[in-house]
């Protein structure tokens, strides 16, 4: 499936699959490695791939609301917010364990994305399945 982001939805994006990584304050190279895939899955440049990474692990630190990063999925299609949110939990669970805090984040963030706890639920479930 191809997305089309701007450069600012996708350090968006970005910088929330960042805050994913850093919310067991364990944010590793296996995990920033997954998100250079997901974005080097829409920006082929390997210089644009960095830059935008750089620019989402410093928006994330700065930033103290999911909102700013779930408005931008809000508007998107239920396939990108699928997307989405499969890269977020792969994300969560690289480490083979998903603690409350990022169960908690995922149910905040389905919510203000409006996406179901019951896809996110399978998406996690097939991810532990297959080992991604």
């Amino acid at each position: 499936m191809e997305i089309n982001l701007d450069n600012n939805s996708l350090i968006g994006v970005a910088a929330l699959l960042v805050h994913a990584s850093k919310i067991d304050d364990n944010y590793t190279e296996k995990e920033k490695n997954l998100i250079l895939k997901f974005i080097s899955s829409i920006k082929k440049s390997d210089n644009e791939i960095k830059e935008i990474l750089k620019k989402a692990e410093l928006l994330e630190s700065n930033s103290n609301q999911l909102l700013d990063f779930t408005n931008i999925i809000k508007k998107n299609s239920l396939e990108i917010k699928t997307m989405i949110v499969k890269e977020m939990w792969k994300i969560i669970i690289s480490d083979n364990k998903s603690d409350e805090y990022e169960s908690n984040l995922m149910r905040r963030v389905c919510g203000l994305i409006y996406f179901p706890d019951k896809l996110s639920g399978e998406i996690k479930n097939q991810l532990k399945e297959n080992k991604v």
